[in-house]
């Protein structure tokens, strides 16, 4: 462990089932429900906020700003503002930001793939849980 990696982490290794583990932040802001897509949105390339909003369904301005702030503090997404009227601002990922990216889209594109399997266990769920009701 290098000097300034065991200033920042109390001489700690990292431990994502340790309570106070830094990585676990990491974690959520990579996982999160935004974090994913914004990565996923970023790996084809440079995009324009207006541009990552529409590509990522759903994502509220104000959250969309969030994510993107939270994953350029962590060094996963690098923010250039260009001194142009209108401004404009390109987001694209860090060399660190396309590796984490492509572990959380592996992920996504599995949940993807497995959707039917987990309806017909949800299904299956609710059927033997209301059977159990039925029968007390």
């Amino acid at each position: 462990m290098n000097l300034r990696v065991k200033e920042l982490t109390g001489g700690l290794l990292p431990d994502v089932n340790s309570e106070c583990c830094t990585s676990r932040g990491i974690l959520e802001h990579v996982t999160s429900r935004w974090g994913v897509l914004v990565l996923a949105v970023l790996l084809d390339g440079t995009h324009r906020f207006s541009e990552l909003r529409r590509a990522v369904g759903g994502v509220s301005e104000k959250m969309l700003a969030q994510t993107l702030q939270t994953l350029e503090q962590d060094g996963l997404v690098h923010r250039e503002a260009h001194a142009v009227i209108p401004p404009r601002v390109d987001y694209t990922l860090t060399p660190l930001g396309e590796e984490a990216a492509q572990q959380v889209w592996a992920l996504a594109r599995w949940a993807e793939s497995r959707v039917p399997e987990v309806l017909a266990a949800r299904a299956a769920h609710a059927e033997a849980k209301a059977a159990g009701a039925a029968a007390r």
